[in-house]
């Protein structure tokens, strides 16, 4: 039989030995995304084959360890073990698959860099994770953990067991006139001036207050942001942040920076490591960019001013948002706004005819008693765009001309207010750290040339998947 997997004839010649040895670790990565998760596409399995069990369990037994917990290369070499054996129990079965030949290549070279010995102890099937009752991470995988091991040790009495999944986490932003993705990635232009309620459930209160921007706009902006961490019993009380146009503090209402018993979170998660309270604020720039971190409840909030307005993005988990009555149900990131404050057209953005910031500034030619000083206090430096020069100043900042460039296309020719493409481009950056999912990042205006392309990209995404599987199989 010739080499299972996928194979490109002639690539060998683009193969050194120096090339494989500096990105041999990647080529297996490469080879488990696109061979594993992709399998069908790369070969077919022998049925019997485990190695896919073999991963997953591997996996579980890291997920928990960064090199900031205590004793983490000892407990990394023992899964590594037990993943080595789990490999020699189904080698049989797999000898002609790929995926197996790539793992046991790969766990050969973890174990050599992490040092680790051939002999020694293992991990069991299912790890102890140290459980921390105020770190929501650590409280749903221990739950996820011990529901796992009872569904498998009942499994044959039951003929099935349910599959329980890590937590849902859900993603809502708000910036610019202002503009609201929901919980659901959908993409709205709202008025909603006055006081709104973002989100409001049992753990988290988040309300906002928005503005007019100019005369002769319907369009608002944010100027206030107030937001309720809920008492969470043995965790910590109630914290109050409250946020307005050039007062952006780095402590909750009640002059504290922190609240609860120090929990453990991991290396470079939230922009810390080691040990942190359950609920925590961190200033990146002072008057300009605060994070508000609640472990307790997996929930992390970035409060943002640009210029005269603020902006704000939020992650939470799913279970925690839909924990509401039917009092609360007005939540605009749950929601979306009430058809009577969108501005867009089901998603169309139209772009204002006359810029009302043209027609602010020949009203004040017409009353000279107006105080220049005054206008430039409210609206800053104002300048009249055309739409090119708009779209112009957005490229700056914004590459893609996705849903955020169109927004800061019309907030220039809106507001004539050039921080606003700040604002878009900030609101882009802080979706693209807390939004789970990757794929879900880039919305596009209905109807644009660049979202029938993307609805048409998936065969060549397919494509790109089987080429990248052919070249690293050649290079190993």
């Amino acid at each position: 039989m010739g080499r299972a997997g996928c194979c490109c004839r002639g690539a060998e010649r683009l193969a050194s030995p120096s090339l494989v040895r500096r990105f041999r670790p990647l080529l297996l990565l490469i080879i488990a995304l696109c061979c594993g998760a992709h399998i069908g596409q790369c070969q077919v399995a022998i049925p019997q084959c485990r190695i896919q069990k073999c991963t997953t369990d591997f996996v579980s037994l890291t997920y928990h360890l960064t090199p900031a917990v205590d004793g983490f290369h000892t407990e990394f070499c023992k899964a590594l073990r037990a993943y080595s054996a789990c490999t020699q129990r189904t080698a049989k079965s797999c000898r002609g698959n790929l995926v197996f030949h790539s793992a046991l290549l790969g766990i050969s070279d973890l174990m050599s860099q992490r040092n680790c010995s051939r002999d020694g102890p293992t991990s069991s099937s299912y790890p102890e994770v140290q459980h921390e009752p105020c770190n929501y991470h650590s409280r749903t995988q221990h739950a996820h953990s011990h529901s796992h091991m009872h569904a498998h040790t009942h499994s044959h009495a039951h003929g099935h067991s349910q599959g329980h999944s890590r937590p849902v986490y859900l993603f809502c932003g708000l910036f610019g006139d202002p503009h609201l993705r929901t919980f659901k990635d959908s993409f709205q232009t709202c008025k909603v001036e006055g006081a709104w309620p973002l989100i409001d459930n049992d753990y988290l209160s988040v309300q906002v207050t928005n503005v007019p921007v100019v005369p002769g706009s319907s369009a608002t902006a944010t100027n206030k942001i107030t937001i309720i961490f809920k008492p969470y019993e043995g965790c910590t009380d109630q914290r109050v942040y409250q946020a307005v146009t050039d007062n952006l503090p780095a402590a909750f209402d009640d002059g504290t920076i922190s609240s609860g018993d120090p929990i453990h979170i991991s290396a470079g998660a939230e922009g810390a490591t080691g040990k942190v309270r359950a609920l925590w604020i961190s200033e990146r720039s002072p008057g300009h960019h605060v994070e508000l971190h609640a472990g307790y409840i997996g929930v992390t909030v970035i409060v943002r001013q640009l210029g005269h307005y603020l902006t704000l993005a939020v992650r939470i988990p799913e279970e925690l948002a839909q924990a509401y009555d039917a009092t609360q149900d007005l939540q605009l990131c749950l929601n979306g706004c009430p058809g009577g404050e969108r501005i867009d057209q089901a998603g169309h953005l139209p772009l204002p005819l006359t810029p009302p910031v043209l027609g602010l500034q020949l009203q004040q030619l017409r009353r000279p008693s107006y105080s220049s000083q005054t206008q430039a206090s409210h609206y800053g430096a104002a300048q009249v765009f055309s739409v090119e020069g708009a779209k112009e100043r957005c490229r700056e900042q914004l590459e893609v001309q996705d849903i955020y460039f169109h927004s800061c296309v019309f907030d220039l020719l809106t507001t004539g207010d050039a921080n606003f493409t700040m604002a878009a481009y900030s609101a882009l950056k802080d979706m693209e750290s807390l939004h789970p999912h990757r794929d879900r990042w880039r919305i596009y205006p209905r109807g644009s040339a660049t979202s029938t392309l993307l609805s048409d990209s998936q065969p060549i995404m397919r494509l790109a998947l089987l080429l990248l599987c052919a070249l690293s199989v050649v290079l190993m």
